[in-house]
């Protein structure tokens, strides 16, 4: 929580009439969220944002490919690690206030244990994975970033597809520490046990392969097969 901000609240003679009118427009807010959540559909991909409905622009080609290569490496590392659950596409996140979609996220097997198989609202994740483009990188850097690290998920990526960059940040104490801007070497998860990496994998589709073989997986005919499948 913002300490500043009630700080400067608290400093103000008029802080009730402050507090009534902002419970006054989240009440609202909060009603239009429970229509938004009620109303969308398995065809929609949107969010629910400050009051907003966002909807997701149709990805680029270059987009989609980083997607699918991340899904690769994310999904079958846990899936050999067993250490969680895996979201992606549009598993609905729903924070305090916000609903979000993220491109891909992990809960733990502490959380991920209370889930049932019809499940459509999750809560906070562990991890978030974002695939920013020129219509959503203002939101992947700004409020989703605030949102993320004040409802404590410990690990955040943010991927640029054209820089072929990643930036990763770790929660430490109320705050996201910065541990790299690179688009080479290796990242190491905090949140997904096992998860060690070569960058490029994440935008090359040769290396992405290579490294899927380096931790056990097989090629068979078009399909990539986990080891002791």
């Amino acid at each position: 929580m913002n300490s500043s901000i009630i700080s400067r609240i608290l400093e103000s003679p008029d802080a009730y009439l402050i507090v009534d009118a902002a419970e006054r427009a989240l009440e609202k807010e909060r009603e239009l969220r429970l229509k938004f959540l009620d109303e969308i559909t398995d065809d929609d991909r949107a969010e629910f944002i400050n009051g907003e409905i966002i909807k997701h622009a149709p990805e680029c080609l270059k987009h989609n490919r980083v997607n699918g290569l991340v899904l690769r490496l994310l999904g079958l590392c846990v899936t050999k690690q067993q250490n969680g659950e895996f979201g992606f596409g549009k598993l609905m996140i729903c924070l305090t206030r916000n609903a979000y979609q993220p491109d891909f996220c992990f809960f733990n097997n502490e959380k991920s244990s209370q889930f049932t198989a019809d499940q459509t609202l999750f809560p906070a994740p562990n991890f978030i994975a974002e695939i920013i483009s020129i219509s959503s990188e203002q939101r992947d850097r700004g409020v989703k970033f605030r949102d993320y690290q004040a409802h404590q998920i410990e690990e955040y990526w943010i991927i640029d597809p054209d820089c072929e960059k990643i930036d990763q940040y770790h929660l430490k104490g109320d705050e996201y520490e910065l541990i790299l801007k690179s688009g080479n070497g290796t990242i190491t998860s905090f949140a997904i046990e096992g998860l060690h990496i070569p960058i490029r994998s994440i935008f090359d589709a040769n290396e992405n392969l290579k490294t899927l073989q380096d931790l056990g997986y097989t090629q068979s005919s078009s399909t990539l097969t986990p080891p002791n499948s």
